[in-house]
């Protein structure tokens, strides 16, 4: 049984991260063939506490079956939509360089919802190939492009020094959303959602969990 809240609350962010990881495993369990799965067996999954899954899952109102669990398809169905990944948003790539390729080469984007348009660069060497079917173009025609696709996402994979004055021309040009990948934490009005994905920084927590681990050897 799914139920759908008629009240939008506010979901906290860990939260958020957490429910694409339940949606993963639940669509693992959906190809096995599995109907009914317990918070206890998604909490072992996600090494956390039973308690926190059926209160995550709560924001969904999805609602569980006394001795049997939760349906697995609802898990599958009520998340997709509810992280908006059963509807495909737009956007636009700046910095096609390595990282830049990588993201353009990575086809299960398109699985949770995110469509890369076209990519930009200032590189003559790179601008007019096509990166996995993702034309480059040259950051001037940013402007024209996302007005006529109507695009309001942009993800940012330049050198961190030039971060801000990409983000400065992305919140001109009417982007609504920016997906940072570089170490720069930009500037950009408060109505401009912004999330920084850095690469490094799980590096650095990598190196120093291993590091101290050796040192205590």
């Amino acid at each position: 049984m799914v139920q759908y809240s008629k009240k939008i609350q506010a979901v906290p962010e860990p939260t958020i991260r957490r429910m694409p990881s339940y949606l993963a495993f639940a669509e693992g369990l959906l190809r096995k063939g599995q109907q009914f799965v317990s918070s206890t067996q998604i909490a072992n999954y996600m090494n956390i506490d039973p308690t926190q899954v059926t209160k995550d899952l709560s924001y969904t109102t999805i609602v569980g079956k006394t001795r049997v669990g939760y349906e697995v398809k609802a898990i599958v169905d009520v998340l997709s939509e509810f992280l908006g990944f059963s509807v495909m948003d737009n956007a636009f790539l700046v910095g096609a360089g390595s990282l830049g390729s990588a993201l353009l080469h990575d086809s299960g984007l398109n699985h949770f919802g995110l469509k890369i348009e076209a990519a930009f660069d200032i590189n003559p060497s790179t601008i007019g190939r096509k990166i996995n079917d993702v034309e480059v173009f040259h950051i001037d025609q940013f402007r024209d492009l996302a007005q006529e696709l109507n695009v309001i996402m942009g993800i940012i994979t330049v050198p961190a020094e030039n971060a801000q004055t990409v983000a400065d021309l992305m919140v001109a040009w009417g982007i609504k959303a920016i997906w940072n990948f570089t170490p720069a934490r930009i500037k950009v009005p408060e109505d401009i959602i912004v999330q920084n994905t850095t690469l490094y920084s799980n590096l650095a927590i990598i190196f120093n969990k291993l590091h101290q681990e050796r040192r205590e050897e």
